[in-house]
């Protein structure tokens, strides 16, 4: 999903960065190869070359080591002539090849395959955390709506900004999700897990080939005891299995976020590590219980939902 033209089209359309894909094949020739970047132009952050901002992983197109060297030289080159401050691969597979530095913040990518049986899928489920929630779900009445609609995206909204205040984060732009539907059409969905017509939970997905990708998930803390989470969890795997999806790629987790990756791993998943590389390295890690980091959190937890879609309007364009 992240090297698509509709990928990349919303991130320019968006945040005004500029895709770029770096090969060595003459222009007239089929596309065999390529390295797909986007250029980050922000005043605070700097120039810089991102693959790709947003995305949990873009794995370079390329064969092996040697293919790809031979396309980093390019941007590399731009780099020693002072074009970017700084370029960062993002891959899924190809581990650092580059010899780049690793980037001190760690992922796990968890993955699902969706090509056994459904009751084989259930049985690999946590029977108290997962399992007993969905049934938990069924018993009060849960149901659930789906779709890419903009009353669907107000709702989704909704529960994304209190979610983001829970976790102390600033919401991403209403633009960004509204654009991401507009760009990828039927490839992106919104399912909504509903308790007598109150969205309680969501997640957005988005599809490619024959896998589905989980982007974002969102939900209402009062009514947590209700199992809405996995009850649309669920409902979003047993529709990937009805339309032929083979697998469910549930994005990356930050390590440190060790309830999120006990989440994943309750689900029958694979998880592999997210190893990023930069070039030239950082030399400070970001430190999450800074003075600066907690004051920003404290805010956060604290302002109206106006002022957290401003901060979150402003702040993004600069992250990438």
């Amino acid at each position: 999903m992240f090297h698509t033209a509709e990928w990349l089209s919303l991130l320019r359309d968006t945040y005004n960065y500029e895709p770029v894909a770096y090969t060595a094949q003459p222009g007239n020739s089929p596309l065999a190869e390529a390295l797909v970047f986007c250029g980050v132009h922000s005043w605070i952050t700097g120039a810089r070359l991102v693959s790709l901002p947003f995305s949990d992983h873009c794995e370079p197109l390329v064969d092996g080591p040697e293919g790809l060297s031979k396309l980093f030289s390019a941007p590399f080159d731009e780099y020693k002539q002072g074009k970017w401050r700084y370029l960062e691969l993002r891959p899924l597979a190809t581990a650092n090849a580059l010899g780049l530095e690793r980037i001190p913040e760690e992922y796990l990518l968890h993955v699902l395959d969706l090509r056994p049986s459904l009751d084989e899928l259930y049985r690999s489920l946590h029977v108290d955390s997962i399992r007993r929630k969905i049934q938990r779900g069924e018993r009060e009445g849960l149901t659930i709506e789906s779709g890419n609609s903009s009353e669907l995206l107000t709702e989704f909204y909704r529960l994304h900004l209190a979610t983001r205040r829970r976790q102390q984060l600033p919401p991403h732009p209403f633009r960004w999700f509204r654009n991401l539907l507009r760009t990828m059409g039927h490839k992106a969905t919104i399912r909504i897990a509903k308790r007598k017509a109150v969205a309680i939970a969501a997640v957005l997905t988005l599809s490619h080939n024959k896998c589905l990708t989980y982007k974002y998930g969102c939900s209402d803390s009062r009514f947590h005891n209700l199992g809405g989470m996995p009850f649309v969890f669920w409902d979003m795997i047993r529709h990937a299995k009805s339309v032929g999806m083979e697998q469910l790629d549930l994005g990356r987790s930050a390590i440190h976020n060790s309830g999120l990756v006990t989440f994943k791993d309750r689900w029958g998943t694979s998880k592999y590590p997210l190893i990023y590389g930069r070039y030239p390295a950082k030399k400070y890690a970001d430190n999450p219980n800074s003075v600066h980091m907690r004051i920003a959190k404290y805010f956060i937890s604290k302002s109206p939902d106006r002022i957290l879609k401003v901060a979150g309007n402003w702040l993004y364009p600069h992250i990438g």
